[in-house]
């Protein structure tokens, strides 16, 4: 039985776009492209590692729409979110000779959407891009909302502009390619969209996520779309982040500083320390008497049982201390005024941001958290 596609809308004024999501959407692509005009050569950006998978089917859907494309082939992993590959990158643009009213494809994971989508707001001060995302965490998160950008010395995401996509083509059957460590990882935000704002999609969660981690393409498509409702509703409240958006951060705090301390290296995925940071946020939230004690234990047991990364101990190496930590966090994009901002929670399905987080109780919970490495 064919599972069927979902489409969700995201409603910005001028900017309107959609989230398509089901199985078998790249051979489609092509037919999906065409109404938006522009030359028909597209300039398609990916990493090796999805080229070697998936290129050719994209390129052959393309061709079958009547398209002539090219591709640029970036090394895959963190790394590449840098100054001198989105250097390479617009250059390579310029040389396919990209037209403003031309559409590129952003074709990968969330490092690919968001060097491309970051190379297109800037390329003759913006052109259109479509994101194709390859895996999970970017199908759920990255590919929706127009937060594009790179990173620097000084952390992640520091340099960047908001640039919507014209469309998103999440294609679910691509999730099968993934190795089960990645599409995990990319479960982390999934959890997060329950953990903010939905206590019964948690509840479904804790009911479906290992069918879903197992290959049950319904419960797939399920998740990918309730997750993306949710993100699309925010942003469209919220597009620059000016208040509720923050909230789409739950965990990300602790789990900033977390990839700062090892490097942004393959020591711990950014989901992984999403997965981690949300069971910090509950553990900081019940301290602080927001939330009962079993909202934590409910969480972390839920990544346990998913076969997740729960806790510090689950990060192999050297950490730096509970101080050092907090400095890190210091360095996000979240302080506003010099003030940390936190996302935390009352129950689960219902986190709020905050400031007024006495440092302390930050520095008690991190201690901790690294006692039982």
């Amino acid at each position: 039985m064919t599972t069927p596609a979902a489409t969700v809308h995201v409603d910005l004024p001028g900017r309107a776009y959609d989230i398509q999501i089901g199985p078998d959407l790249l051979s489609g692509a092509g037919a999906a492209i065409t109404p938006f005009g522009g030359r028909k050569h597209l300039a398609i950006v990916t990493d090796e590692t999805v080229a070697g998978l998936h290129l050719a089917e994209l390129q052959a859907g393309l061709t079958e729409a009547g398209f002539t494309s090219a591709a640029l082939s970036l090394p895959a992993g963190e790394a590449t979110k840098s100054w001198p590959q989105l250097q390479r990158t617009v250059e390579w643009l310029l040389d396919q000779k990209v037209e403003r009213g031309d559409v590129v494809i952003a074709f990968g994971g969330g490092v690919i959407g968001d060097l491309v989508g970051f190379a297109a707001a800037i390329l003759r001060r913006g052109v259109r891009f479509v994101q194709i995302p390859t895996t999970l965490l970017a199908q759920v998160d990255s590919s929706v909302g127009g937060k594009t950008g790179i990173n620097a010395p000084h952390g992640k995401n520091l340099i960047g502009a908001f640039h919507q996509p014209s469309l998103v083509l999440a294609d679910t059957g691509l999730l099968g390619t993934l190795a089960p460590r990645d599409f995990l990882a990319g479960y982390g935000e999934v959890v997060k969209y329950g953990l903010l704002g939905d206590a019964a999609f948690f509840e479904w969660l804790e009911d479906m996520g290992p069918a879903m981690a197992a290959g049950d393409m319904a419960a797939r498509v399920r998740a990918v779309t309730r997750s993306c409702e949710m993100k699309a509703g925010i942003v469209q409240r919220d597009e620059t982040e000016q208040g509720e958006r923050a909230l789409l951060n739950l965990g990300h705090t602790f789990c900033h500083a977390l990839e700062a301390a090892t490097g942004y290296s393959d020591r711990l995925l950014h989901g992984e320390g999403v997965a981690i940071g949300c069971g910090m946020a509950f553990e900081l939230s019940s301290r602080l008497g927001l939330c009962s004690q079993e909202n934590p234990s409910r969480v972390r047991a839920h990544l346990r049982a998913m076969g997740m990364k729960t806790d510090l101990s689950d990060i192999e190496g050297d950490l730096p201390d509970a101080a050092a930590l907090l400095g890190l966090m210091g360095q996000d994009k979240k302080v506003v005024a010099g003030q940390l901002r936190f996302i935390l929670a009352r129950d689960i399905g219902d986190a709020f941001i905050t400031s007024d987080v006495p440092e302390d109780a930050v520095l008690s919970v991190l201690d901790d958290a690294l006692a039982q490495r």
